[in-house]
């Protein structure tokens, strides 16, 4: 049994942390010629300024660390718990979106690097949120942790 819960905790930590690092790389650093929409729409929505470009570096640094702590089996734990924060926080702010009924502008970088902008439904995002949000919650409570036996990491046996 715990040989299982080991084997879904490393599945679910890999695939969480791909997926932050993927959504960080497009948050911190835009390919060339698109830009993250997504922040300067918070910040227009909301009358926040901060949310461009102090919010979005916060969020991208954030989704690279818990990347990081989640991929690491020791912190595994404490990054899904931190995971689920910043991921509730981000689906509020979409769910926000959604219910204003505000498209999000999308780029979508073509051949020969031309740049292609179009209009999407904030719903594909909120469930791609969500799904992260639950593969956190998930991740807390299958990960593994320490042996009952001595005390020791069960990495450390």
């Amino acid at each position: 049994m715990r040989e299982a819960r080991t084997l879904l905790s490393w599945g679910i930590a890999l695939f969480l942390a791909a997926m932050l690092i993927w959504i960080a790389v497009d948050t911190l650093a835009p390919p060339t010629g698109a830009k993250n929409h997504l922040f300067p729409l918070f910040a227009e929505t909301s009358g926040i300024a901060y949310f461009e470009p102090s919010g979005r570096l916060a969020f991208g640094v954030l989704q690279v660390l818990i990347a990081l702590l989640v991929f690491v089996p020791v912190t595994r734990r404490l990054g899904a718990i931190l995971g689920v924060l910043l991921l509730a926080v981000l689906a509020a702010l979409v769910g926000q979106l959604m219910m204003l009924q505000v498209q999000i502008p999308v780029d979508a970088v073509g051949e020969g690097g031309a740049v292609t902008t179009a209009m999407s439904d904030p719903g594909a995002l909120f469930y791609l949120v969500v799904g992260l949000l639950v593969a956190a919650l998930a991740l807390i409570f299958i990960h593994p942790g320490r042996d009952e036996g001595g005390g020791k990491p069960y990495y450390a046996r």
